[in-house]
């Protein structure tokens, strides 16, 4: 247990580490600034507008940030889609797969435009290797490099005053990739490759096999350049149907520990980002410190659970629990893994969740169902929790009778509606495509397991796409029409609506003017706001699923112990 506790707090010093210089890198890159790969990368930023006909001066008023993120985005899923239904038709198909179903198609490419990466079929047996790396590895970085802009509109929002535009989509979204996702990419991608990662063309490879003699195929392809960014931009979509299971994707314990370094860093560099921006470090330093106290203590939580095991198995307390787990990283690093897979809307996953003990499984559901906020996804989750931000200043200055106030803004009306999309639309479509999926007639057939465990994996599951996270319990069939289908329409709508919402949010700040600080302003940076912070998150996660995880996990729990 000492080695966890070591190399649990190693990560977390390293990640603190890494994540202040990077947040301070991406500011300058936001704003114009000059940055470490302006000399490398303004020449290409300035030939990429000329070729795009844009301005890099010109901003959009937030209906028109709104238009562009739509139509680009309608566009990549038309794009994700056509691709697969053409794959048998097109190069680099070793293997001679065929086109997907319909309904898998539409899927996959709502769930890799919207940040999800949920997938319902085994890479290595279902795509060729110009998808994967021409759609799926491409959104990859588009998906990613959204979420940021967006957030970078929301962060004008507060620093503007009395002015109608929030920025440019197109400028926002080209520095993104250029200046932060594909360098980083493509180092780590070398990293990998260094380790043992798959980078290649090639065919898969036949073997045979030493102890049978059977021949086996090996799966090949360029997958250490999209591992890189599944991580770096909390897209998780595993090239291979084990995810970072598989010795190909994950090969070494120091290619773990670096892709779990890089599942948090872009997020945890935002929340530094952002007092960066607003001028106001302590705002920052705020939201960074309620997001670690969630996740320490969510990590405490599956890693003792996992550690102890279910009494009722013979021998599971002397070794923790290692169904469903690699002996390479062992119940720690799963632990590791599994919490910040599902704190950051990432889901690649090390191991199987589904193995997970009842009560590690319900904290890993609550990490995706409070709202990816614990980190989230790259600028989504940090704009996420902006808005639960707004929300408690909301509700602690009903307490005290004041118009609420947050960075100089005063919070009204719009205001609050705008919060309420951010914070209520995933829990409902959640809960909504569970009691769906309970309802449909074949719901049994579907799954591996009964009773409470069974009712776990669908819950999972549509906590899984109605918060953009994309792991899974491996017990639930995800690959029918009816989950393809209500699935995807679900991945679409939590990503967007928030996402819209987020935009026209920060259009209505940006054209306020400031309020003055005066000695009855709430102040949003000391430790009450920070517990009544993690109160509010907290609560509304509770008051919404407490009643689906005491059907699910809290039931399995006590049948497994009584």
């Amino acid at each position: 247990m000492s080695q966890v506790i070591i190399v649990d707090g190693l990560y977390l010093v390293i990640l603190v580490a890494l994540s202040i210089p990077l947040g301070n890198y991406l500011v300058k890159v936001m704003t114009g600034k000059r940055a470490f790969l302006s000399p490398l990368m303004l020449p290409l930023e300035r030939m990429i507008y000329r070729l795009m006909g844009i301005r890099e001066e010109d901003e959009m008023s937030p209906g028109h940030y709104v238009l562009a993120v739509m139509v680009f985005s309608g566009l990549g899923l038309i794009f994700v889609f056509g691709l697969q239904m053409l794959q048998a038709s097109l190069p680099f198909n070793p293997e001679n797969l065929a086109a997907p179903s319909w309904d898998l198609a539409f899927n996959t490419a709502a769930s890799f435009v919207s940040n999800t990466n949920w997938q319902a079929y085994s890479g290595e047996s279902s795509l060729s290797y110009l998808t994967q790396a021409l759609a799926l590895g491409v959104w990859n970085f588009l998906s990613a490099a959204t979420g940021i802009a967006v957030l970078f509109a929301l962060l004008r929002g507060f620093i503007e005053t009395k002015k109608t535009t929030i920025g440019s989509f197109w400028v926002d979204l080209i520095r993104v990739s250029l200046y932060l996702l594909i360098p980083l990419s493509l180092v780590f991608s070398l990293v990998l490759v260094a380790q043992g990662g798959v980078q290649t063309i090639s065919p898969y490879h036949e073997i045979v096999a030493l102890e049978t003699g059977i021949t086996q195929s090996i799966p090949l392809g360029p997958a250490a350049s999209q591992i890189a960014i599944k991580q770096l931009g909390t897209n998780g979509g595993g090239f291979f149907g084990m995810n970072s299971a598989f010795p190909l994707e994950n090969p070494t314990a120091l290619s773990n520990f670096l892709q779990l370094l890089s599942i948090l860093l872009i997020p945890a560099s935002l929340c530094v980002a952002f007092g960066k921006a607003v001028g106001d470090m302590k705002q920052g330093r705020a939201i960074y410190l309620v997001m670690l106290i969630l996740f320490v203590g969510a990590l405490a939580a599956v890693t003792i659970s996992e550690t102890i095991g279910v009494p009722l198995v013979p021998g599971v307390l002397d070794s923790g629990n290692l169904e469903g787990k690699e002996i390479i990283h062992g119940v720690g690093t799963s632990a590791l893994w599994g919490t910040a897979t599902t704190a950051a809307s990432n889901g690649s996953v090390n191991a199987m969740h589904d193995s997970f003990t009842p009560l590690a499984g319900l904290v890993l559901m609550f990490l995706m169902q409070i709202g990816e906020v614990v980190f989230g996804g790259v600028g989504s989750g940090l704009y996420g929790m902006i808005g639960f931000v707004i929300l408690t200043v909301f509700m602690a200055g009903l307490m005290v009778g004041r118009t609420p106030e947050y960075l100089g803004k005063k919070v009204e009306p719009f205001d609050m509606k705008m919060v309420c999309l951010i914070v209520l639309v995933p829990p409902v479509f959640t809960l909504l495509g569970t009691a769906l999926a309970v309802l449909m007639p074949q719901a049994s057939d579907w799954l591996t397991n009964s009773g409470p465990h069974g009712f776990s994996e669908i819950l999972y599951a549509f906590s899984s796409m109605g918060n953009n996270n994309g792991s899974a319990f491996g017990g639930f069939a995800a690959n029918t029409v009816f989950t393809n289908v209500v699935g995807g329409l679900i991945m679409l709508i939590v990503r967007f609506v928030p996402l819209v919402a987020v935009v026209f949010l920060a259009g209505n700040l940006a054209n306020k003017k400031m309020v003055a600080k005066t000695e009855g302003t709430l102040s949003t940076s000391n430790a009450l706001f920070i517990g009544l912070l993690i109160a509010i998150v907290l609560l509304i996660g509770a008051l919404s699923f407490l009643p689906a995880l005491a059907l699910g996990p809290i039931a399995d729990y006590f049948t497994a112990v009584i």
